[in-house]
């Protein structure tokens, strides 16, 4: 019977490529509870675009965990026209303080 350790040596884990793709699927899951959260507040993309001042399709973005190239004052804006707020820490190992 094959062990883990057999097939980890026949088929090497780069650990690298695990921890990328568990960053993006965790940014999805965020994302998509914010469209849930977006939507229980009855308000349609359009609707939260209209408040803040930006296209449909960059909530679309938000909403989907495409961030990289958002303003923070557009993440800022969302958060609170679905009835939220944002909060920023600074974060090392297990070191957690929130800046704003």
């Amino acid at each position: 019977m094959m062990t883990v350790a057999d097939l980890e040596r026949i088929r090497p884990v780069n650990r690298e490529n695990v921890e990328r793709h568990k960053e993006r699927m965790l940014a999805e899951v965020r994302a998509w509870r914010l469209k849930e959260i977006r939507e229980q507040a009855g308000l349609t993309q359009q609707q939260v675009a209209d408040r803040i001042g930006v296209s449909q399709k960059q909530v679309s973005k938000i909403e989907t965990g495409d961030i990289s190239n958002s303003k923070i004052t557009t993440i800022r804006s969302y958060l609170e026209a679905i009835g939220g707020k944002m909060a920023i820490e600074f974060v090392t190992g297990d070191y957690r303080l929130q800046v704003a």
